[in-house]
């Protein structure tokens, strides 16, 4: 996961590297089927795992819901174009592990051109998608890994499909004082630290802030021993007749797995993707127990899908590409397919997707003939110049409306209308307060406001010249 080692110095590494594969788990059942709606899932990734995230959910933008990404660039970063082999282009890899790493990143234009290219080909779904998604991006400010001009740059790329009317989709949070990590409340290493497994207890409830920024405002989340059940199953069938190690896959994934949603009860679908350095052979289950997802799925019908990858070194293991740190492929080590619907990993996590959501019941929609008052608004993030709010989604409901005031502002004022249920202030002062109220429409009249919910942004994050040594503030 560390820039400076990761990834290659490729050519002398290339003798001296060894690694094991994952081996077969000859009694891993196969991932079941459950009464879950594809276009309700979503999905999120930490580093690679966040480059990746941004790649499956714009090349499946017309059933991704909403994707959270955590020290990820924009989509096709790396702009690898050759077949993989021996581990992608070199420009790919130089670009990967300069520019999409370390900044400044590459220009958004030819990404974009790529992007809109890719859409008409078909080859992904239709970019106008992207703006129905709700969108989180983070960089901590102690991440020594990942520059913040990266993912300001994913932060744009965003902005670029969403405009002036949608643009209410998307959370950008950069005042947490993280190093390169998953962040939690309370599991991990120190708030600051870049290093070892990659998880980081900063007082900060990250899984959950990017499921209610997606679904909206969730049931409290299950603080005591798990209900639900963590499943190994055989990734094998969904590369086939191919290798798993192929494509830098293991034998075995795993998924998290809720009691109504065994039961058959109606369920959705959140894909959890590790960074590099982080999969099960790396660091064991600590990502797959502990980034803090699973205590969400108990109490909200959520099943999370954790795919995992494998080292791979094609000189020790012959017909595995070059992936040393175990990382999703965003630069092209597999081939030259691995940002659209036709990469291999793509490929991979769709079927395990389509196999997830296979056992959908169809159910009528309950709808209101009046618009009521949303319930349980709860303020669901803060930065220094933002404000995130979510609220219960009401049946029947196609718009919500939200009001604010504060900031110097008397009077409660229209700053937005989203269709989902979730809304990202920005633009605001840093260390000020403000209040929000929403209403919903069914498409006829304005309905009733929520209760009032207030929120006082943070303060200015220091500067922060050597990550990884700033202040932590929580």
């Amino acid at each position: 996961m560390a820039a400076a080692k990761f990834l290659f110095g490729l050519v002398p590494m290339l003798a001296a590297l060894s690694f094991e594969p994952a081996t077969a788990q000859a009694d891993d059942p196969p991932l079941g089927t459950y009464n879950a709606d594809i276009s309700e899932s979503s999905i999120s990734g930490i580093s690679s795992g966040g480059f990746m995230a941004v790649q499956f959910a714009t090349a499946w933008s017309g059933i991704i819901k909403g994707v959270g990404v955590i020290a990820g660039g924009p989509y096709y970063c790396a702009q690898g174009t050759a077949i993989g082999g021996l581990g992608g282009d070199i420009g790919a890899i130089l670009t990967a592990t300069g520019p999409c790493m370390v900044g400044p990143p590459p220009a958004l234009e030819p990404l974009i051109k790529q992007t809109d290219e890719w859409a008409r080909n078909g080859v992904i779904d239709a970019t106008h998608n992207i703006a129905g998604q709700k969108i989180y991006v983070f960089s901590g400010y102690n991440d020594a890994v990942v520059s913040r001009t990266v993912t300001d740059a994913t932060y744009r790329f965003y902005l670029h499909y969403l405009s002036d009317r949608n643009r209410d989709n998307l959370f950008y949070q950069t005042a947490i004082s993280a190093g390169h990590s998953q962040v939690t409340l309370s599991y991990g290493l120190d708030c600051a630290d870049n290093k070892d497994y990659f998880i980081d207890r900063c007082n900060y409830d990250q899984a959950g802030i990017i499921l209610q920024h997606i679904y909206g405002a969730l049931q409290s989340r299950n603080d005591g021993a798990p209900t639900g059940r963590l499943l190994a199953f055989d990734q094998r069938g969904f590369t086939s007749p191919t290798s798993p190690a192929s494509y830098s896959l293991a034998e075995t994934g795993y998924v998290y797995l809720p009691v109504p949603c065994a039961a058959r009860e109606p369920c959705r679908v959140h894909i959890a993707l590790h960074g590099c350095q982080q999969n099960r052979d790396a660091i064991g289950d600590r990502y797959i127990q502990h980034a803090g997802y699973n205590e969400w799925a108990d109490a909200n019908h959520l099943i999370i899908l954790y795919p995992q990858t494998i080292a791979g070194d094609p000189v020790t293991n012959f017909g595995t590409p070059l992936n040393p740190y175990g990382c999703w492929d965003w630069w092209g080590y597999t081939d030259f397919n691995y940002a659209i619907k036709a990469g291999p990993q793509i490929t991979a996590i769709k079927a395990m997707l389509d196999r997830l959501t296979r056992g959908h019941i169809q159910s009528r929609e309950e709808r209101n003939t009046d618009a009521a008052a949303p319930t349980a608004v709860k303020v669901n993030d803060v930065s220094d110049t933002a404000v995130a709010i979510a609220w219960t989604p009401l049946a029947g409901a196609q718009t919500y409306t939200v009001y604010r005031t504060g900031g110097g502002d008397q009077n409660f004022t229209a700053i937005g209308t989203v269709v989902g249920p979730s809304f990202s202030d920005a633009g605001l002062n840093p260390a000020t307060s403000y209040a929000y109220k929403v209403t919903a429409s069914n498409g006829g009249s304005e309905g009733p406001a929520s209760p009032v919910v207030t929120a006082t942004t943070l303060p200015v994050p220091p500067r922060c010249p050597n990550p990884g040594s700033c202040p932590v503030d929580r």
